[in-house]
């Protein structure tokens, strides 16, 4: 008996440890199950607690036409309109302000300094058939300047600029990359003084207003007179430059009713020219000069603008002379009659 009962006792001991072992993992996986459970009441919980505020939400439905708005206009539409009307409300206020030609010119300087930076700045400029305006006056004109770039200048608005001024008959503008521009400039030539309505103008020989008269470097020019003379000088004075007689003692040429000349000579001595064959009158007055010195006689005005004959205007002197000749004369008559 003894010995039976010590082997059961034995055998009793070695099998308690796994006993408790499988008490354990038992218990750990009661524990583990519990713990998902508690984890899934929780996910419930928790969803149904957002579906209860989703529906508090969509209780409260939007206006009508925010409603329209998010159902049929595109995503983020509301965002590129709010940039359009910042930068719409900018460019109205530079408007207002005065200020749109200097935010043009900052733009414009901005993008030409990041052309120049990159290697296309002028570095050269060649300028052919210039006279009367200078390299400086000439790049003003055309609106080059110092922080200008060859790659953003724009060569047909330099070219207009320059053929706005009434100096300038004709401009070209060529570029050459990288760095170099060429002008070349037609110019007009000073032609005549123009005199109207008090004004006194230089003109080219197309009628060209160049400037008003303000330099003594052109007081040999000729000068013409009246509404519609600068347009008709270049004829007119190309047809009186023929006659040497009476050109070099011209002192000016005066258009008449637009429609015919009469000069004024230097001793103050008045030619009335005809509307027609005004070569042939002035031929008349060269050959009555160098014949009978018509021009050196004690007259005021002479008329040719009667096809047939030649009308002189005396001096009140001369025609008191000759009134006193012919009193003389008369009485002469007179005694001798007697």
């Amino acid at each position: 008996m003894d010995g039976a009962g010590s082997l059961t006792r034995s055998f009793v001991r070695s099998l308690r440890p796994q006993a408790d072992l499988k008490a354990a993992a038992i218990g750990a996986v009661v524990l583990l199950r519990e713990w998902v459970q508690d984890k899934r009441d929780e996910t419930r919980d928790a969803a149904k607690q957002r579906i209860k505020a989703k529906a508090v939400v969509e209780r409260e439905p939007p206006p009508r036409l925010v409603a329209l708005v998010e159902r049929y206009l595109p995503r983020r539409v509301g965002i590129s309109l709010t940039v359009l009307l910042l930068i719409g409300s900018c460019g109205l206020g530079i408007v207002k302000g005065g200020h749109l030609q200097d935010f043009i010119t900052a733009v414009s300087d901005a993008r030409n300094a990041m052309a120049n930076s990159a290697g296309f700045r002028i570095t050269s400029v060649v300028i052919n058939g210039r006279k009367q305006l200078s390299q400086d006056e000439i790049l003003a004109i055309g609106g080059v300047s110092g922080r200008s770039s060859l790659l953003f200048l724009d060569a047909d608005d330099v070219r207009d600029k320059l053929k706005a001024n009434p100096w300038i008959a004709d401009a070209t503008v060529l570029k050459l990359y990288p760095g170099q521009l060429m002008i070349e400039i037609t110019e007009r030539k000073a032609f005549a003084l123009w005199q109207e309505a008090g004004r006194l103008s230089v003109i080219a020989d197309d009628g060209a207003l160049l400037e008003p008269y303000v330099s003594r470097r052109f007081l040999s020019l000729p000068l013409v007179v009246g509404k519609g003379a600068d347009t008709q000088a270049r004829d007119f004075l190309a047809l009186l430059a023929r006659y040497p007689q009476v050109n070099s003692i011209t002192k000016a040429a005066i258009y008449v009713g637009e429609r015919r000349w009469n000069l004024r000579l230097k001793d103050g001595l008045d030619i009335r020219l005809p509307e027609q064959d005004v070569g042939n009158a002035l031929a008349m007055l060269s050959r009555l000069d160098k014949e009978d010195r018509l021009f050196s006689r004690d007259i005021v005005a002479v008329d040719l603008r009667l096809p047939d004959r030649l009308v002189v205007q005396l001096s009140e002197d001369a025609a008191k002379a000759r009134d006193d000749l012919f009193k003389d004369k008369k009485k002469k008559k007179a005694g001798d009659a007697a």
